[in-house]
């Protein structure tokens, strides 16, 4: 079952004993928590037939006794499993997912990763319950969500603000969510996300950021790199060396593939995506560093990426790693 199709279900009073919601992404498991939490019952309901239990704090028995107990002046109740992942003897819940109540609406956020399917209990949610499983996006999916999400909230996004909302926050929906809602609660009356409002609301320089660090790398332009990279050495939330080394990487990942695939006429499908600014910047790499250099640098890349955690290297501060490895790739 898909996260749409549960919160359509939800929001039609169309119910199922038992879900399931666990996977490697937790925007998901912790958007639908949240709307159980708040809407599933009225205000007045809540107080004596919403039960919120941590995996931490809470054991088998202790799950199975409030999901056993009948509610109170209301036909459904609803119990939470926040973090299951933590729970222990997770296993020992297979007599109630045998058996559960009918007027009580279990929904279990297990986060990080995935049950065993070799277990019973797996394989009892699969055959009767609903089980939502979710997945990291891959980073070429991630414009389209952000898009997409943009346009549920009832606003457009420009392209290049996109970009540079993706290519600095990067695969983490939690985050890109919420600053999608902060840039949505400052346009007031307006309903389209420029670049100036991701640089003045997110704190995202629209000229000084890693999607421009990258564009300087592909024209070979140093001065412009080195003036970025003075600006991260000045602003160190702007460019952590954590995230602008492996945007990098997978930059130089997607050159490498334009290479591999140098009879492709449509490079976009290649980097995933359709920005003339992607597709420029992908494409004039591919003319400035050979495939053996492209490998080369994906190997620099590397070996700097160990010096940044002190593996073979002194202390050198982020900055002038960064300008030294922008001068060896630009060689």
């Amino acid at each position: 079952m898909s996260f749409d199709k549960i919160l359509a279900d939800w929001q039609k009073n169309t119910f199922k004993p038992i879900y399931w919601l666990e996977g490697e992404e937790p925007y998901y498991i912790d958007h639908l928590m949240l709307y159980a939490e708040h809407h599933l019952l009225s205000d007045a309901e809540k107080e004596f037939n919403l039960t919120v239990m941590y995996g931490r704090d809470t054991d088998w028995a202790m799950l199975i006794n409030a999901c056993r107990r009948y509610p109170m002046f209301a036909d459904k109740q609803v119990v939470l499993l926040k973090e299951a992942q933590q729970m222990k003897d997770i296993e020992k819940l297979e007599t109630y997912i045998e058996n559960p109540l009918i007027s009580t609406i279990l929904v279990v956020g297990y986060k990080e990763k995935k049950l065993d399917g070799r277990l019973k209990i797996a394989r009892l949610l699969k055959q009767k319950h609903e089980v939502f499983t979710t997945r990291r996006l891959y980073d070429n999916e991630l414009p389209v969500w952000v898009k997409q999400t943009a346009q549920n909230m009832g606003y457009t996004i420009q392209p290049k603000a996109l970009v540079l909302l993706v290519d600095a926050i990067g695969n983490d929906l939690n985050r890109l969510y919420n600053e999608i809602e902060k840039l949505t609660l400052n346009l007031k009356s307006r309903k389209e996300i420029t670049e100036d409002d991701v640089e003045e609301y997110v704190g995202i320089s629209k000229e000084f950021n890693v999607f421009e660090l990258q564009s300087a790398i592909a024209q070979k332009n140093m001065s412009k790199a080195i003036k970025i990279i003075q600006y991260f050495d000045a602003n160190p939330k702007a460019g952590p060396l954590q995230l602008v080394l492996p945007a990098i990487h997978g930059f130089f990942c997607r050159v490498l593939m334009i290479h591999s695939d140098s009879g492709s006429k449509n490079p976009a499908s290649i980097i995933g995506s359709n920005h003339p600014n992607a597709i420029a910047d992908h494409t004039a790499a591919a003319k400035n560093y050979s495939p053996q250099k492209t490998q080369q640098i994906l190997l620099l890349l590397h070996e700097y990426n160990l010096k940044s955690i002190g593996i073979r290297d002194a202390g050198s501060s982020g900055a002038d790693l960064l300008k030294e490895l922008a001068s060896k790739i630009m060689l």
